[in-house]
């Protein structure tokens, strides 16, 4: 596909959240045999961490949930991004808030989406960010990023009428 659909999932500093929900939904992607029809990245809203892997306590558990975010390295939203990628999903209020204040023309807002928007059961809206926590806090966001990736591909093959090319 000439023009895959490009997708960036954000958070605060690109070692958790966002790198988790970019490895589950890129294996969901390709699972579904759509490999050529996406770009998938992650990003986040602070320099916090650029060029760290990402948080162990997460790559453990992507691990034990058949993902790896071995190759991951944080790296921070830009401005550009906006106009560069077609869907843009913050994982809280706040990343949300970080994101469309950089949209100085109020131009691309309608690319920018709470993540959650898409999970069956919503809650407050907002994937929690585990890294204060314990183990209990990543294993609760890889459930919510798992079933809010199957909805978010669902919707995205619908919208994009890629249907008759899932496997």
């Amino acid at each position: 596909m000439p023009n895959p659909i490009r997708i960036q999932f954000v958070c605060l500093g690109n070692i958790c959240r966002s790198p988790l929900a970019k490895a589950v939904f890129r294996d969901k992607v390709k699972d579904a045999g759509l490999e050529e029809h996406f770009e998938i990245v992650s990003s986040g809203t602070s320099n916090y961490h650029i060029g760290d892997q990402a948080d162990r306590r997460m790559r453990q558990t992507a691990e034990r949930n058949g993902h790896s975010l071995e190759a991951h390295r944080a790296s921070q939203f830009q401005a550009e991004d906006l106009e560069s990628f077609d869907h843009i999903f913050v994982m809280d209020k706040s990343n949300l808030n970080d994101v469309l204040h950089l949209d100085e023309n109020d131009e691309y807002g309608g690319k920018v989406r709470l993540f959650r928007e898409f999970d069956p059961d919503p809650d407050d809206y907002q994937v929690p960010d585990p890294y204060h926590g314990g183990r209990e806090g990543f294993e609760n966001v890889y459930d919510i990023v798992n079933r809010t990736s199957d909805a978010l591909l669902h919707r995205l093959v619908e919208e994009h009428g890629l249907a008759e090319h899932v496997e």
